[in-house]
This record gives C-alpha cells, structure tokens and sequence, in this order.
C-alpha cells in the first residue's frame, strides 16, 4: 500500500460520534415530554366514550318516552330494564349501562361504567356527574 491510498480515505463524508449522540439525546427529550401528554390524551378518550354512551342512550330514551303510550321503563323481577325485549346494547369499550329508578322529582336516569378503569380521576374529579368510574345523567 502506498501512502496516498491511505490519505485518500480522508476525504469521506459523514456524521461524528458526538453529532450522532446529540440527535438522539434531543429525540429522547421529545420523546419524555410527548409521550405522557399522549397517554393522558388517550386516557381522557375513555372518559368521552362513557359520556357519549350515556348521552346517546338518555337521547334515544328521550325519543322512546316521546311516545304517549311509554310512560315508565319496564321492570324484569324489580330491576330496571332500560330497553324492553332483551336487546343488547353495544357500548364503546365494554362499558356497561343501567337505568335509574325514577326519584322522589319522577326523574330518571342512566349511568354508564368504566370498565377500563382507565378514566382519570382527575378529569372525574372535574366534572359533578363522574363518582368513582360511574358517569350518571338524568333524563
């Protein structure tokens, strides 16, 4: 091998060590910062998806009782069926749904649970119609 081989190899291009760890020491630190924010994000979702159920099945009886011959909900052994024929409902989730008996105003209600378990307690904290993974209406 002759000396100028050897000298020709200077001539390449590429990134140093240092550079190469300074990209990744700054992907990391993004990465600290967005990933928390992310699961708290998704985490929130669970929250949303128990409140919709809930308001889209308080609009849907809304609609039923709307009908002068449906004045109550139907009773099977003195549990409160929320919709009569056994049909089942499809909750995002898993949630699962129960009707409130009417109180002493005549005022029914829904309340849908969690299951996931995932809803912060935070975010339940926030809100009056949250108590401990339950999201309750009245209608």
């Amino acid at each position: 091998m002759t000396l100028k081989k050897l000298t020709l190899n200077r001539n390449q291009k590429g990134f140093t060590l240092i550079e190469l760890m300074i990209v990744i020491a700054i992907i990391g630190i993004l990465a600290a910062i967005a990933i928390p924010n992310y699961i708290s994000y998704r985490d929130k979702g669970y929250c949303s998806g128990a409140e919709s159920d809930a308001q889209a099945i308080g609009a849907a009886l809304s609609d039923y009782f709307a009908i002068p011959a449906n004045k109550t909900f139907h009773e099977d052994g003195g549990n409160v069926v929320v919709f009569p024929g056994g049909q089942q409902l499809t909750l995002s989730n898993g949630n699962t749904v129960a009707a409130i008996a009417p109180d002493a105003t005549g005022q029914y209600g829904i309340s849908v649970t969690d299951v996931s378990l995932r809803c912060p307690t935070n975010y339940q904290a926030g809100n009056a119609k949250w108590s401990a993974g339950v999201y309750t209406i009245t209608l």
